[in-house]
């Protein structure tokens, strides 16, 4: 009888000690599948970040990786999105944003690569040209601090308004004002819808080209190509280093990449790599 109990005790310490081992195996498995995920989502605006996205799903592929793309329409929801851990990267900002971004929601994000740049530009449907803008024109710009504060630049170095130094400036920046033109500060996705109500808005690229506007043709007045914002790919900051991250950003920065935004944009949008 002794022998029976001792048997069955070593059996189920046994199996016991197998099922810990299982246990381990998978957590192991869990882990490491964590660290080089194979589904990588990420999150960006339609054009032209999504646009690009969708020309590095074969080069991912060939490494194993199946891009999910998640669109947004505003510039604020990806960024939370990102942090809270439902993408794993995002794509549809600029530096100086993102770095406002962090400062103002305390988020752990970071960027890796930097892809295209794209020229901001002032756009009408009731002028053709600068010098054309009336006395006491209303001009949209949008009302985020950084794409503001790069929209009055944009202005000021066409002569147009004169400001303050400073990197977040705002229309109460403005020092010289010669032609009184008013300004209505709105979110930048909405700018392109009212053209047909103000007299000039300045766009970021991505909204006018959604809109049916070609920047090189149709701005009065657009950005140097030499501009600092650079849109680059948002990640979180413990997750630079991993594979799939890696894979992402090379993928962004391919050949392929570069090809497709100087053929597809027509210089509207510049690679910034």
């Amino acid at each position: 009888m002794k022998k029976s109990i001792a048997l069955v005790l070593s059996i189920v310490l046994t199996l016991g000690l197998a099922g810990c081992a299982a246990k381990n195996e998978s957590t192991s498995a869990k882990t490491s599948v964590g660290n080089d995920k194979k589904v990588i989502k990420v999150g960006a605006t339609p054009v032209p970040h999504k646009e690009i996205l969708e020309q590095i799903k074969p080069i991912l592929e060939k490494k194993g990786y199946t891009l999910e793309i998640k669109e947004f329409t505003d510039y604020v929801q990806p960024n939370l999105a990102l942090n809270d851990g439902d993408l794993d990267a995002n794509f549809f900002q600029h530096i100086p944003y993102l770095k406002k971004s962090i400062e103002e929601k305390k988020l752990d994000l970071d960027y890796t690569v930097k892809v295209h740049i794209e020229p901001m530009g002032l756009y009408s449907k009731k002028v053709t040209k600068l010098a054309d803008l009336k006395e006491g024109s209303t001009i949209a710009v949008p009302n985020d601090p950084t794409n503001e504060a790069r929209a009055l630049r944009v202005l000021e170095t066409a002569g147009l308004i004169k400001l303050k130094s400073g990197d977040l400036v705002t229309i109460l920046d403005i020092t010289e004002n010669t032609k009184n033109i008013k300004f209505k500060e709105l979110e930048a996705a909405q700018l392109p819808r009212v053209l047909n109500d103000l007299d000039a808005a300045v766009i970021n690229t991505n909204y006018a080209l959604e809109a049916k506007l070609n920047p090189a043709k149709d701005a009065i007045v657009i950005e140097s190509k030499d501009s600092p914002y650079a849109n680059v790919l948002a990640v979180r900051k413990k997750d630079k280093d991993k594979p799939y991250i890696k894979a992402l950003s090379e993928a962004l920065n391919s050949p392929e990449v570069k090809k497709f935004i100087e053929e597809k944009y027509n210089g509207n949008i510049v690679p910034a790599f």
